[in-house]
């Protein structure tokens, strides 16, 4: 079998109702979909899904990378030999994380439907049978917060997290209102690098009576001097998030001790096995990692279950609940998350098929290579 070529879709899906966090207001998600095609007829897909302010990467960028340079260096390869394949995109394309993770995922999923195994089979099998998730909270004004908080504990979720960047002040009113509203649930808060190195003290101190659980990424990803200063100043454990892309920056993190724990994401490693790595390499120093992007589809989310069922330092509480947030989605097998848990996936592959009439109703442009 080999890969005669790769089809890339650009899809655009309603949120549930406007996302505010200290980035951007998000209310559709632009996600780019990828087929590998071999030339026996059995595919693979996969999806990655940038978030203006956040992303590194445009859904735009994503697809001239992997129409230029991945896959005329992937035509007439085999499908199946993924490490050969990721070293062959690192010789083309270093550093396109996400145009790499979009294929990976696709060979991955190929790969497992192939042997009729779930992904995470391929990645050395799973540590756990059920993995619990993490709700997620908006800037929004406190009430409507800890109405949101009260709904998630109802639903079967027992750990949130807070978005924060509007002022120490309001955002302390928001966290303490959402602790009031659920004594018992873990609370997390993630600044989205909406403060600097003093504000980010300031509001740590001010939210430390809640109980808080972790402080993600309160500084700009690139101040990791500015990160572990912050680190060193408060009690709270502090996780990098935007910080974190590709290993070079999570060596980085680890060298200067400017985190307590770090999230990784499959789309931002460059695919499922560079993601397990950076899982190893973070128990490695022992650091513990969150998984999870918020606004995936239900392929980037079934990918990161799979990692996150192998991943003996991943910390309760996933956050790649996209599918919670989404109007609709491009598989005919959408992914449930309404309880706050959700099993390890055991179908094939990523454990899911594009759904083609969905694909073709949230379609914005598609672009097919020829055979």
């Amino acid at each position: 079998m080999k890969i005669t070529g790769i089809d890339t879709w650009l899809v655009a899906i309603p949120l549930r109702g406007a996302f505010r966090n200290a980035h951007a207001v998000k209310s559709v998600q632009r996600s780019r979909i990828h087929i590998a095609r071999p030339d026996e007829g059995l595919v693979g897909a996969g999806n990655v899904d940038p978030s203006p302010g956040y992303s590194e990467a445009t859904a735009e960028a994503i697809q001239a990378v992997i129409r230029e340079q991945l896959e005329p260096a992937l035509k007439g390869q085999d499908p199946f030999n993924v490490r050969s394949a990721l070293l062959r995109m690192d010789a083309v394309a270093p550093g396109a994380f996400y145009a790499q993770a979009a294929v990976e995922m696709a060979l991955i999923d190929l790969s497992g439907k192939a042997l009729g195994v779930p992904a995470h089979r391929l990645l050395g099998g799973p540590v756990r049978e059920t993995i619990r998730l993490n709700g997620w909270i908006g800037i929004e004004d406190p009430e409507t917060a800890a109405a949101t908080a009260r709904e998630f504990w109802r639903r079967g979720y027992r750990s949130t997290k807070v978005k924060v960047g509007g002022g120490v002040e309001a955002d302390r009113d928001r966290v303490a209102a959402v602790r009031a509203a659920v004594p018992d649930m873990e609370v997390r808060v993630d600044g989205n690098e909406g403060y600097d190195v003093e504000a980010a003290i300031r509001l740590a101190r001010a939210i430390a009576p809640y109980r808080i659980a972790l402080l993600e990424q309160p500084v700009p990803r690139n101040d990791l001097a500015g990160l572990a200063r912050v680190r060193r100043a408060i009690d709270i454990p502090l996780m990098a998030d935007e910080a974190i892309e590709g290993p070079e920056t999570l060596l980085a993190v680890i060298r200067l001790e400017a985190a307590d724990i770090v999230k990784v994401k499959v789309m931002k490693q460059g695919g499922l096995l560079r993601c397990l790595q950076a899982l190893d390499m973070a128990a490695a120093a022992g650091i513990s990692c969150v998984i999870g992007h918020g606004f995936g589809l239900a392929l980037n989310t079934l990918a990161e279950l799979h990692v996150a069922a192998v991943g003996s330092n991943v910390i309760d509480g996933c956050e790649c609940v996209g599918p919670t947030k989404l109007t609709g989605d491009v598989v005919g097998q959408p992914v449930v998350m309404e309880t706050g848990s959700v099993a390890v996936p055991m179908m094939p592959g990523l454990g899911a098929e594009l759904d083609d009439r969905a694909l073709r109703h949230w379609d914005v442009t598609r672009v097919a290579t020829s055979p």
